[in-house]
């Protein structure tokens, strides 16, 4: 069985990101590497290298491979950097970034999900991932600032106190609504300066808490 999870992951990796645009080498081999279908329900192991996301349970999912992919592509890590996660889920992408920069803080704020994410972490040896239960949808600005935050729920608007915990230089994927679609946005910091680099479109679960008091940024 694990031979065959290995050959559907290279399948994954050659169909889905990098036919898909996703060049970046040192993501490819991360996500060659995380075992994707550890990060999914046992009845859905057998879907877990489809290109879709599927549901872990409490009306979450783990992103498809394709978005996990090319989310941890937008970072442009070298692999010197801290990183803060909103929203852990599964764990899966926390895993692939920990293979990509020095240090994750990923932060879930439903318990269960945050428990089991970091066991099976704790099992891979992911020793750089640190998952936090709370709530972080203004980010963590005890802990920054940070090269790179990753938001993995959609959002109403910018939360401009998580924009301000980036470091100069560093880069800012969030999730924001508009009306009937999801654009991610990724933003970056030069010195005082937000700037927005790009758009595409996506599809995220809502991020679930402090909502009211975002300020559309995008």
């Amino acid at each position: 069985m694990n031979r065959a999870y290995a050959v559907a992951r290279r399948r994954m990796v050659e169909e889905q990101l990098r036919r898909a645009g996703v060049t970046d080498q040192r993501v490819l081999a991360a996500m060659g590497e995380v075992p994707r279908h550890r990060f999914v329900p046992r009845m859905l192991q057998h879907r877990a290298y489809e290109p879709c996301a599927l549901p872990i349970g409490f009306g979450q999912t783990i992103s498809k491979p394709f978005t996990v992919g090319l989310m941890s592509a937008l970072l442009e890590l070298r692999g010197d950097e801290r990183v803060l996660e909103v929203g852990t889920g599964s764990g899966y992408q926390a895993a692939v970034l920990g293979r990509l920069c020095d240090q994750v803080v990923t932060i879930e704020r439903i318990a269960p999900l945050a428990a089991r994410a970091a066991s099976l972490l704790g099992d891979l040896g992911a020793a750089n991932v640190e998952v936090v239960p709370g709530d972080a949808t203004f980010g963590c600005v005890e802990r920054g600032p940070w090269d790179g935050i990753l938001v993995t729920a959609c959002a109403p608007g910018l939360p401009e106190a998580m924009a301000g915990q980036l470091r100069d230089g560093g880069r800012l994927l969030i999730p924001i609504a508009h009306g009937g679609e999801q654009l991610l946005y990724r933003y970056l910091r030069r010195g005082e300066e937000l700037a927005v680099e790009q758009s595409v479109p996506c599809q995220f679960v809502p991020l679930l808490s402090g909502l009211a008091d975002a300020r559309a940024g995008a």
